[in-house]
């Protein structure tokens, strides 16, 4: 009695694992497909978006907060909220959410 395992040469091993890295690929190309790319897409969207803002644009930031933007610098904008003129606050340009344009300054 041989207790050694006989070798097979047949090949279907190897042919599993190409159907594995085929399975694998695909599984990887939706989820580039279905997330990655998309949100690269709303990123750029935002980016513009925000190349675009300009002074007396209405905006609502992060927060949920609205206001209207004073001053824009290179990545900082300052925006007043409410009809208080002195409540003017300095915040990042990403932290603003949508931008509606005053009117005169359409692009």
């Amino acid at each position: 009695m041989n207790l050694l395992p006989v070798l097979t040469t047949s090949g279907s091993g190897a042919m599993s694992i190409g159907i594995m890295i085929l399975y694998v690929g695909g599984i990887m190309a939706l989820f580039y497909f279905f997330l990655v790319r998309p949100q690269k897409k709303q990123e750029k969207a935002h980016q513009a978006l925000l190349t675009t803002i300009r002074p007396g644009d209405s905006v609502l930031t992060s927060s949920g907060f609205y206001g209207v933007v004073i001053d824009v610098n290179d990545d900082v904008v300052i925006v007043e909220f409410g009809s208080n003129k002195n409540c003017r606050i300095p915040m990042k340009k990403d932290s603003i959410l949508e931008v509606e344009k005053a009117e005169g300054t359409e692009e």
